[in-house]
């Protein structure tokens, strides 16, 4: 079975607005390489959504964007992604997939179907996972900013207090810090 590992930028203040981040080639390659070491993406209509939008472009080169984020598209391209839905049931993108289970069902199918792991990158999905128990590690990428509004992480709130295992922080040039944390059980 595979590691769902939920993985996302976030300020200082908890800010997971997707504009507040650095966005430069360091950073795209931090989650260049976590897409590499993981066998799946799982999102959110919201985020696929998104994503959708704007990066196959990128990949077929129809957007100018330096080398690291062309490969970060390309390999996005080419990557299973599987979206939670209940609202949209077509997902076009090259590659995508739609979980029609039963949430907690359809996510532990995935992971027991995904050796490599399945990366995770929906905030408010992740909240709904996380009360469902299924996220077992967090690769937060923490950017020195405040952003002083949200949307925060878990601002939904959860019904207990995680407790987390560092493995591993490693601060950047641009001044963020890779954090990688284990669920404790």
């Amino acid at each position: 079975m595979g590691l769902l590992t939920f993985s996302l930028n976030v300020t200082l203040d908890g800010c997971v607005d997707h504009q507040e981040g650095i966005a430069d080639e360091e950073t795209h390659a931090f989650f260049t390489r976590l897409m590499d070491e993981g066998g799946a993406m799982l999102w959110g209509r919201i985020t696929y959504e998104m994503m959708e939008s704007y990066w196959p472009a990128v990949a077929r080169g129809e957007v100018e964007a330096p080398p690291s984020i062309r490969e970060w598209a390309v390999k996005l391209e080419a990557k299973p992604k599987y979206v939670v839905s209940s609202t949209r049931k077509d997902f076009p993108w090259i590659n995508s997939h739609h979980i029609t289970d039963d949430l907690r069902a359809g996510v532990q199918r995935l992971k027991d179907a995904t050796p490599a792991g399945v990366l995770l990158g929906s905030g408010n999905l992740a909240t709904e996972l996380e009360r469902l128990d299924l996220i077992d590690e967090y690769r937060f990428l923490i950017h020195p900013r405040i952003a002083g509004h949200g949307p925060t992480l878990y601002q939904g709130g959860l019904p207990n207090t995680r407790r987390l295992k560092l493995v591993s922080a490693k601060p950047l040039r641009n001044g963020a810090v890779t954090m990688h944390y284990r669920r404790e059980r």
